[in-house]
């Protein structure tokens, strides 16, 4: 509760600070007028076409300076906090904010409309429009204090491409030059502009060191137009070689000769090193750290092959994601000796720094929930790195928690302890009956991982629930977005160890959550694509996709037998080594995009949509594989698996936060405004909605999927806090609810802002 005054505190301070904002202009002097802001307006000539008028206007706005006061809602708060402290007596909040969001003023004294005017033009010129008419003007408001600015710009028609050639002068080197500019952006009707120009010499500059050229650089490519020939703005275009180019950076290079140093440590250059010859690459290491013939496919630098910067950067990927290595440095050195007519030489040397074979870490929690369990939680994993030589990495982790419920209501005092123990054996290689050609992953060679755990849990006063999982399976990246995760092989057991007789009444209660602990076996297959447009930097839009598909039981039922018939029904099912086993198919989709809006600004949206469908074997999903909503990470105005199934409503007084309300089917949306406050600090608005249900009878009364969801969803909205330093993300959100779908037809708008619910988590919600 405190936490949340707090947050409604600092709310009700920025919010003061904006109405005050309204009155800056008495501290405007007499002399001076306040910057508004800019008018642009660019107009053509009769005769002139422009495609891309609104990007060139967008890029005439970046020359308009200085920028005026950030406004808000019409209103100037960092202005008003600095005027505050500068001329009048300032209290500490006022410093406070202003040294966090004060401005000093920029007024109509400060544009320089002459020079600006010259950049425009500048501007215009290097995008092909010569002898443009530009005008500027003041429109000036002494009530109010303020001015803008407007620029008028008439364009004339501009220059265009007729012809794109290389000049003769550039021989022998002419031959090599005309094969670039084959398949050039820049054609026939092309607008003079020497961004586009840049960006060719940059493309041919590219290509060249492709071929070999590892001595060529963009600066010894020139340009000339001349338009000598043509009396209706047409211009012929040549690309040539500067004077007095160095003879080597119109040559080619070899590669010829490869040497890995597998185990490159500081210091130890003194040390009597072995070299082993294998696949035509020299390995040089002090013992045998690494294995040649595993870290062979990672290196595609090949004696003989001409120099290829895609290939130097491929395989210093590859090798940077073995997991073994701090540092991948390739250098490359010229071979004098070697110099022919035609050809130059070099020497590939590759550097790998590895990590500490063994390392030790270790993580101490302190755990909130939503469903009011708190307490202390310590891991550890012990990695051992490069175990066989070849790059394998086996991890071990444990696990101890401890939570106390602390809410003052019939269940304060739960407790709930749990021990964990697993370990991951990955091998950076693909481990299959088949010999797999690495060739075919061009991208990153894919990794297997063998995984094992084990985990108690034990709720006082409810249940003991001890469960073992396992599974063998691959990951690899496709390329740099998109990601392939596939589980031939994933097992999972469950044995509820005891339950008390409490516990027992809510199973009898509730069929559906009786049968979904029955299904103690689980084998199956899990699939996974995800599709990650979110490291992109050179777009506004954004996009995120991961799809998992995940199928039990059809193969393990081939080995299974029939099992007793149930006393009740007198059904019987299948079961393995006596364990009954789920059968069941489950896909899911989360979609997410994301718009930029400015600097450190974006609109971030998300839809999920899931659905298991138990069959055969399993009346219902099994317990740990259905769908819950609500939580810090879902429906953020209700509590942490407290929304639905549909309508299903809990019992008056029924306080078990313990009971976790599931479906098999789930819906989701979420919208955020993220915007930055100062510095690390960083501000959202959102909406979600979302819920689950089930898609039979045998569920949580109201529970079942219907025509009428959308009238079944919960939706809340919020605003929250975010610490973030350099992707490390604190993050504090209060939702309030406006649709309980737990609420009689007709009263499910609640709106209820008095009782919100407050989420603390690490890491962004979408």
């Amino acid at each position: 509760m405190k936490t949340r005054n707090f947050i409604k505190h600092i709310w009700i301070i920025l919010l003061a600070g904006m109405v005050y904002s309204c009155a800056v202009k008495k501290y405007v002097p007499e002399d001076e007028l306040l910057l508004d802001g800019y008018k642009l307006e660019v107009s053509l000539d009769s005769a002139a076409v422009v495609k891309d008028m609104d990007l060139l206007k967008a890029e005439l706005e970046q020359t308009l300076s200085p920028k005026p006061n950030a406004q808000f809602l019409g209103m100037r708060p960092g202005l008003h906090y600095y005027y505050k402290v500068n001329q009048d007596s300032a209290g500490f909040i006022s410093r406070f904010l202003n040294r966090k969001i004060g401005e000093e003023p920029v007024y109509l004294s400060d544009v320089e409309e002459e020079a600006t005017r010259d950049l425009i033009r500048n501007r215009l010129e290097n995008r092909g429009f010569f002898f443009s008419n530009i005008f500027s003007e003041v429109e000036r408001n002494e009530d109010i204090k303020e001015a803008t600015v407007s620029y008028r710009v008439q364009l004339p028609s501009p220059y265009t491409l007729e012809t794109y050639q290389i000049d003769r002068d550039s021989i022998p080197f002419y031959a090599v030059l005309e094969n670039q500019i084959e398949d050039s952006p820049i054609q026939k009707g092309s607008r003079f502009d020497l961004s586009a120009m840049k960006l060719e010499r940059e493309r041919i500059d590219q290509r060249l060191k492709e071929k070999g050229y590892y001595n060529f650089n963009a600066g010894f490519l020139i340009f000339q137009a001349d338009t000598n020939q043509y009396d209706n703005r047409k211009f012929d275009l040549f690309l040539k070689l500067k004077k007095d180019v160095p003879s080597k950076a119109v040559k080619p290079y070899k590669i010829d000769k490869v040497n890995i140093y597998p185990h490159n440590v500081a210091g130890m250059d003194t040390i009597q090193k072995d070299t082993t010859r294998f696949a035509d690459k020299n390995y040089i290491q002090d013992k045998r750290f690494f294995r040649p013939d595993r870290l062979d496919p990672f290196v595609l630098i090949e004696e003989g092959d001409l120099y290829s910067p895609k290939t130097s950067k491929a395989t210093s990927r590859r090798l940077g994601s073995i997991g073994a290595y701090k540092f991948v440095n390739i250098e490359y050195s010229e071979v004098d000796s070697l110099q022919n007519d035609t050809l130059n030489f070099l020497e590939a040397n590759i550097y790998l720094s590895p990590l500490n074979k063994r390392a030790i870490r270790a993580e101490l929690q302190g755990v909130t929930k939503s469903n009011d369990f708190a307490g202390p939680a310590l891991g550890l994993t012990f990695s051992n790195r490069n175990l066989f030589r070849g790059g394998e990495t086996l991890n071990i982790n444990a696990k101890a928690a401890y939570e106390v419920q602390i809410a003052s209501n019939t269940q304060a005092g739960l407790t709930s302890t749990e021990f964990g123990l697993g370990a991951d054996l990955i091998f950076p290689r693909v481990l299959f009956p088949i010999t797999i050609d690495t060739d075919y992953f061009e991208y990153s060679i894919p990794k297997t991982i063998i995984s094992a755990e084990a985990d108690l849990l034990n709720r006082s006063k409810l249940y003991g629930l001890l469960t073992f999982s396992g599974s063998f399976g691959y990951v690899w990246q496709a390329n740099k977005y998109v990601t392939h995760e596939f589980d031939p092989i994933s097992l999972n057991y469950v044995n509820l160890l005891y339950k008390s007789d409490e516990f027992q009444e809510i199973l009898d209660d509730n069929p559906f959550l009786n049968n979904s602990f029955e299904q103690q076996f689980i084998s199956g297959l899990i699939y996974s694509f995800t599709y990650n447009g979110m490291i992109r930097q050179d777009k506004k839009s954004l996009f995120f996709v991961n799809s998992t598909v995940d199928i039990a039981g059809n193969s393990i039922s081939l080995l299974g037998q029939q099992g007793d018939p149930d006393p009740v029904t007198g059904d019987t099912k299948g079961d393995f080594l006596g364990l009954e086993y789920a059968q069941y198919a489950k896909a899911d989709v989360d979609f997410r995009y994301h718009y930029i809006t400015g600097k450190e600004q974006r609109i971030a949206t998300r839809l999920f949509a899931g659905l298991g469908v138990p069959y055969g074997n399993s009346d219902v999903m099994p317990f740990s594989k259905q769908y819950f909503s609500g939580g810090a990470y879902s429906v953020r105005a209700f509590r942490t698996r407290s929304l639905g199934p549909g309508t299903y409503n809990p019992p008056m007084g029924d306080n078990r936060s313990f009971f976790d309300q599931s479906g098999n089917l789930r819906l989701e949306a979420n919208v955020e405004y993220r915007f930055p406050i100062y510095s690390y600090l960083k501000g959202a608005v959102f909406a979600d909605a979302g819920n689950v249900w089930n898609t039979s009878d045998d569920g949580l009364p109201g529970g079942k999927f219907s025509g009428n969801f959308i009238n079944e969803l919960g939706i809340g909205a919020g605003a929250g806090i975010r610490v973030d330093v350099q992707g490390f993300v604190i993050r504090f959100d209060l939702a309030a609810p406006l649709h309980d779908p737990s609420e009689e037809e007709g009263a499910r708008w609640v709106n209820d802002f008095s009782n919100p619910v407050f989420n603390f988590a690490i890491g962004y919600p979408f």
